[in-house]
C-alpha cells in the first residue's frame, strides 16, 4: 500500500494542514516527541488481516478444515487457500456411505482415491468422515439387504386341494410311532391364516416314523411333475418325500441327492422342491393317481411348519413363450435392444433374483420418454388374437423408476401396459396381455423414462394363469440384525483396509444423541438417505462399529472419535453423549476423542460454550472441534456483524485453550472455507458463516481466529513500515 492510503492521526503532536492545492500535507515535529517513525502509523484492519499469517503457522495441534472434494479438485483459488492455511481435511461428503456404496452394494474408490493423492502431494493428512451415520446413507440398497423376501406365484395349475391348509386339515392325514401331534394350526404361517404343524416325540428317530399324507391327485403317465413346499423347523430338522405304492411315481423315495440326503430345515423357511431337476432319478408319473407323504420322524423333539404345498404338472400346457426368461445361459440370446445410449447386459453370477443365477441389466442413462430405450424379445409366430396372456417378471432398479412393456407388430402398432413403477427391491409385477392384432410377434421393455439400471428376472409370458399370488415373507428381528451387522462389517472394514495408510483418524460413529441426551432408536420416519443402525443392532452398535475400526485400520495407532453437534448449546446432551462412551468402552471397545462439531452463531451462549469444554475435558478423551461455523443470519454483513463474528471465533479457540488441556487437544477443523454459493447449496445458503469472502478475501473472522489459535493479538506486534503490493 501506499502512505497516502492511511488514515490520517494525531501523531505525536499537532498535524497542519496547508491550503488543498497539491493535495499536500505540511508534516511539523513535536519538540517534546523526538522524530516520528513509520512503525508508529496506524494500521487499517484490512491491512493488519493481509499481513496475518497462514493459519496453521499459528498453532502445534492439527488445524483442520471440511471442504469439498470437486471443488477442491476443480478450483485452483480454493486448493491454494487449503492448502496453504491447513494440516488436515475433511470431505464433507464423499466419503460417506452414500456416496461410496453402490446399489450393488459394491464400493466405488474412484473419485476418493484421486483427491487421497491430491491431498497427499499437497502435504495434506485427511480425516475419515463418517464412517457410521444415520444421514447420507445408501438407504436402498441397506432396506433391500432386510427388505421382505418376495416369492413370486408360479405359472400352472396346482393339482393340489387345499395345499394352504387354508381350509384347516381337510384331506390331510397322519400317522407314526413318532408323533405328538399333527394338524393346522394359526401359531405360525408363511402366508394366509394356518400352516400344518407337526411336533415329534424324543422316541422319534426314523423318516417313517412321521409321515404326513396329502390328499391324491390325477396324474398323467409320463408326464414329469414338481411337488414343492414351504417347511421352518424350531432347530435343524430333516425332511422328505415319499410314497406308499410304487406305482404312484417313478420314484417312491425321491431324495434330493443322489446319496440319498434328507432336506434340511431350519427356523427359516425354505421352499423344498422335487422334481427330474432336483432329485437322483427322473421324477415321472407311472399311474393315473398320486398320493405323496412328507416324512420328518428323523429327528426328535421336533417342532415343523408346512404351508403352501403344490403339485405342478410341468409337460402341461402353458409353456413359456419367452424361451430366454431366466438367462441362465449367460447369455441375452433372442433379445436385443437400443435407444437413448442405452446398454444391456448379463449380470454378474449371483445378481439374479433372490441372489441367484443371473439376470438382465439395462441401463438407461438419461431420462427421456418411455419408449426412447427398448428391450426386445421376438417370437417364433405371432400371438394369438384376442387370447389372454399372462405375464409375471422380476424386477429392481438402482433408484426409484418407472416401466412399461408392450407387444408389438407391424409398424410399430402395438398393445401397451404401462404404470409400473420400480422400486431398489425385487418385485414381482403381473401383467394380463390380450393381443388387439394378430401380428404381434415382438415383446418390449420401454425404459427410457426414468435415468436408472434396472435388473429383470424370470420373465414369463404364457397362456395359463398364475395358480398362486406373490408371497411375501418378512425377516425376523434376529435376522435383520445378522444382515445389517454383516453390512457394517462389510462397509468398515474395506474402507478401514483400503484407506489404512492414508488415514490415521475417523469419525467412527456421529450424531448418535436425541437432543434430550438420550441415545437415538431409529423410531422415526426416515428421510430417503437415513438408515438408523441402532434401530436393528441396539445400542451396542457403536460397539461394533469401533471394533471394526481398529480391527480393520492400524489398531490403536488409529484415532477413533465419535462425533455430535449442539453440545454447546444442549449441555444434557453433551452429558448424554459422554455417558454413551462410557457405556462403549465398558462394552471392551476404546473410543480415543469426542469431536464437538459447534455449528454456532454470533448470538449463541458464550456460558454454555465454556461449560461444554469444561465436560468434555473431564471425560479424559481428545477433544476435536470438528466442524466450526459461525453464522451471523444474512449473506450482507455490517461491519459490527463481521466484527461480532471474529470476536465468536476468538472466544471458541480462546475457551479450547483454556479448558482443554494440552494433551488432550486433538485440534480444530473450520467447517468450509469461504462464503462462496458454491459451498452453500446445501449447507447455510444465504449467510456469511466462513473465515474468507465469497471472493476468497480474508475477513475480520480470519483474525479472530489466528488470535485465538495464537492466544493473543497477533496483529498488536505488526509494524506501520510500507509493504508495497
Amino acid at each position: 500500500m501506499k502512505l497516502k492510503s492511511l488514515l490520517f492521526a494525531v501523531v505525536g503532536g499537532a498535524v497542519l494542514f496547508s491550503s488543498c492545492k497539491d493535495e499536500m500535507m505540511d508534516w511539523h515535529k513535536d519538540p517534546s516527541h523526538g522524530e516520528v517513525t513509520t512503525a508508529e502509523l496506524p494500521l487499517e484492519l484490512s491491512e493488519k488481516i493481509s499481513r496475518y499469517a497462514a493459519l496453521k503457522t499459528y498453532t502445534d495441534f492439527k488445524m483442520g478444515t471440511g471442504i469439498g472434494l470437486s471443488l477442491y479438485m476443480s478450483d485452483t483459488a480454493y486448493q491454494r487457500i487449503v492448502n496453504e492455511n491447513f494440516d488436515e481435511v475433511t470431505v464433507g461428503y464423499e466419503m460417506k456411505h452414500g456416496a461410496m456404496v453402490k446399489s450393488t452394494g459394491a464400493i466405488d474408490f474412484t473419485k476418493v482415491d484421486a483427491f487421497m493423492a491430491k491431498t497427499k502431494e499437497a502435504g495434506l493428512s485427511v480425516y475419515g468422515h463418517t464412517l457410521v451415520w444415520h444421514s447420507n446413507q445408501n438407504a436402498s440398497y441397506l432396506n433391500g439387504l432386510i427388505a421382505p423376501t418376495v416369492i413370486p406365484g408360479y405359472t400352472g395349475t396346482n393339482l393340489l386341494s387345499n395345499g394352504d391348509f387354508e381350509t384347516g386339515a381337510t384331506g390331510w392325514g397322519s400317522w407314526g410311532g413318532g408323533k405328538v401331534s399333527a394338524g393346522a394350526t394359526t401359531d405360525v404361517k408363511l402366508a394366509g391364516t394356518n400352516s400344518f404343524k407337526v411336533v415329534s416325540s424324543a422316541a422319534s428317530k426314523n423318516e417313517w416314523d412321521i409321515q404326513v399324507q396329502a390328499p391324491a391327485v390325477a396324474i398323467i403317465p409320463g408326464h414329469n411333475y414338481e411337488i414343492a413346499f414351504w417347511i421352518k423347523s424350531d432347530g435343524d430338522g430333516k425332511v422328505r418325500l415319499s410314497f406308499g405304492d410304487a406305482n404312484q411315481m417313478s420314484s417312491q423315495y425321491p431324495y434330493l441327492k443322489a446319496d440319498g440326503s434328507l432336506a434340511s430345515t431350519s427356523s427359516a423357511w425354505k421352499r423344498v422342491v422335487y422334481s427330474t431337476a432336483t432329485t437322483s432319478a427322473a421324477f415321472t408319473a407311472v399311474g393315473s393317481s398320486m398320493s405323496f407323504r412328507i416324512d420328518m420322524g428323523k429327528v426328535a423333539d421336533m417342532t415343523y411348519y408346512i404351508d403352501n404345498v403344490t403339485v405342478v404338472d410341468l409337460d402341461a400346457t402353458p409353456v413359456n413363450l419367452i424361451t430366454n426368461g431366466d438367462f441362465e445361459t449367460g447369455a441375452l440370446t433372442s433379445w436385443g435392444g437400443w435407444g437413448n445410449s442405452s446398454t444391456r447386459a448379463v449380470s454378474a453370477a449371483g445378481d439374479g433374483y433372490n441372489a441367484s443365477g443371473y439376470a438382465m441389466v439395462l441401463t438407461n442413462p438419461t431420462a427421456a420418454q418411455s419408449y426412447s430405450a427398448q428391450q426386445v424379445f421376438t417370437f417364433n409366430t405371432p400371438l394369438e388374437l384376442g387370447k389372454s396372456y399372462t405375464c409375471t417378471f422380476m424386477v429392481k432398479a438402482s433408484t426409484d423408476a418407472a416401466l412399461q412393456v408392450e407387444i408389438q407388430g407391424a409398424n410399430y402398432n402395438a398393445d401397451y401396459y404401462g404404470g409400473i413403477t420400480v422400486g431398489t427391491t425385487w418385485t414381482q409385477v403381473t401383467k394380463t396381455i390380450t393381443p388387439s392384432k394378430a401380428d404381434r410377434t415382438k415383446f418390449i421393455f420401454d425404459f427410457g423414462a426414468s435415468a436408472a439400471t434396472f435388473y429383470i428376472d424370470n420373465i414369463v409370458l404364457s397362456s395359463g394363469i398364475p395358480s398362486s399370488s406373490t408371497i411375501t415373507i418378512d425377516k425376523t428381528d434376529a435376522e435383520k440384525k445378522t444382515i445389517v451387522t454383516n453390512a457394517m462389517t462389510d462397509w468398515i472394514s474395506k474402507m478401514m483396509g483400503h484407506y489404512k495408510s492414508g488415514v490415521v483418524a475417523w469419525d467412527v460413529v456421529n450424531e448418535p444423541m436425541k437432543e434430550d441426551g438420550t441415545l437415538r432408536d431409529g423410531n422415526v420416519t426416515p428421510a430417503s438417505d437415513e438408515f438408523f443402525w441402532v434401530k436393528y443392532m441396539s445400542k451396542d452398535y457403536a460397539v461394533t462399529a469401533f471394533n471394526l475400526a481398529r480391527q480393520y485400520g492400524n489398531g490403536a495407532s488409529d484415532k477413533l472419535f465419535i462425533n455430535d453437534y449442539n453440545l454447546e448449546s444442549n449441555l444434557a446432551k453433551c452429558d448424554g453423549l459422554i455417558e454413551y462412551v462410557k457405556y462403549i468402552e465398558s462394552k471392551g471397545a476404546t473410543v480415543d476423542g469426542i469431536g464437538t462439531q459447534m455449528h454456532i452463531s454470533i448470538s449463541s451462549d458464550t456460558l454454555k460454550i465454556a461449560q461444554m469444554f469444561q465436560k468434555l475435558a473431564a471425560s479424559g478423551k481428545l477433544i476435536k472441534v470438528s466442524e466450526l461455523d459461525v453464522r451471523i443470519g444474512t449473506n450482507a454483513p455490517t461491519a459490527v456483524q463481521l466484527a461480532a463474528q471474529a470476536a465468536m471465533y476468538k472466544y471458541v479457540l480462546d475457551q479450547y485453550m483454556k479448558y482443554i488441556p494440552l494433551a488432550q487437544r486433538y485440534g480444530v477443523t473450520a467447517w468450509g472455507i469461504s462464503d462462496n454459493a458454491k459451498e452453500h447449496e446445501y449447507w447455510i445458503p444465504n449467510d456469511g458463516p466462513n473465515l474468507w469472502d465469497a471472493n476468497y478475501k480474508r475477513k475480520h473472522a480470519y483474525k479472530g481466529f489466528a488470535d485465538g489459535l495464537a492466544g493473543k493479538d497477533v496483529s498488536k506486534g505488526f509494524s506501520g513500515e510500507l509493504i508495497i503490493k
